[in-house]
C-alpha cells in the first residue's frame, strides 16, 4: 500500500510517498531533499523502520534548510498518521520502542500514536554539536518536531551515549526507525484496538 501526501505553502511544496510493499532496490535514490546529510538520516530511519519513502522538495526563491526539514517532517507525519488510521482495524500495534547504536553512540526512541502531539529530545550531560556535515542540528530537531505535529504522536528520544556528531544523529534516527517499525506491525488479535485504552478520539464542534 502506498500513501502520497503533498503539502503546499508559499515557501515550499513537499511530496512524500510512503510505501509498505517490498523494499525498493535503491531506497536512498528517492530521497531528494537537497540536503545530503538529512537524506542520509532519512535513509537510516526507513532502513530500520522497514518501509519505503520518497521525498521531493521544491522551494520558492529563498533556500531555507529549516523550512525543508520542518515541512518534510510535517508532510511525512501527516502521511504516517493516515497510514496508522487506515490500518487500526487490521490490528496495527501503534506503539513501539527501540535502542540503536553506531560505535560510541547509543540512542533510545519510544513512540505512540494516540492523537497526542508531544516531542522530547533528552541528552543530559551530553553535547550535540551545533552542526554536523554542514547540517544544523536545530534543523534536524525541526524535522522531528514537524513529524510529531503531523503524525499527532508522542515521541521521546534519549541520547544515552555519544561524542561524534555524525554517530549521534545516526543513532537517533536509527532508533526512531526501529520504534516506527515496531509501531507499524500488525497483529491479528489487535484488530480494532488502539495504542491507548481511550480509543479513537471524537471531537464535535457545536
Amino acid at each position: 500500500m502506498q500513501i502520497t501526501c503533498e503539502r503546499k505553502t508559499a515557501e515550499s511544496q513537499i511530496v512524500v510517498k510512503l510505501d509498505f510493499g517490498p523494499r525498493h532496490a535503491a531506497p536512498k535514490q528517492g530521497l531528494k531533499t537537497t540536503m545530503p546529510f538529512f537524506n542520509h538520516m532519512l535513509e537510516q530511519m526507513i532502513w530500520r523502520g522497514e518501509f519505503n519513502l520518497e521525498v521531493e522538495v521544491e522551494l520558492d526563491d529563498f533556500y531555507l534548510t529549516h523550512v525543508i526539514c520542518e515541512d518534510v517532517g510535517l508532510t511525512l507525519g501527516t502521511a504516517m498518521k493516515e497510514h496508522v488510521e487506515r490500518k487500526l482495524d487490521e490490528g496495527l500495534v501503534g506503539h513501539g520502542f527501540a535502542l540503536a547504536t553506531i560505535d560510541e553512540a547509543l540512542a533510545r526512541a519510544v513512540i505512540s500514536f494516540e492523537n497526542r502531539a508531544y516531542f522530547d529530545l533528552s541528552h543530559p550531560g551530553l553535547a550535540i554539536p551545533l552542526q554536523t556535515e554542514n547540517t544544523n542540528s536545530e534543523d534536524l530537531v525541526a524535522f522531528l518536531e514537524g513529524f510529531v505535529q503531523g503524525a499527532r504522536c508522542t515521541l521521546h528520544l534519549d541520547l544515552l551515549k555519544g561524542k561524534n556528531g555524525h554517530h549521534i544523529w545516526e543513532a537517533i534516527f536509527r532508533s526512531l526507525g526501529g520504534a516506527l517499525g515496531r509501531a507499524l506491525q500488525q497483529r491479528e488479535w489487535r484488530k480494532g484496538m488502539t495504542a491507548g485504552v481511550a480509543g479513537p478520539i471524537q471531537i464535535n464542534i457545536l
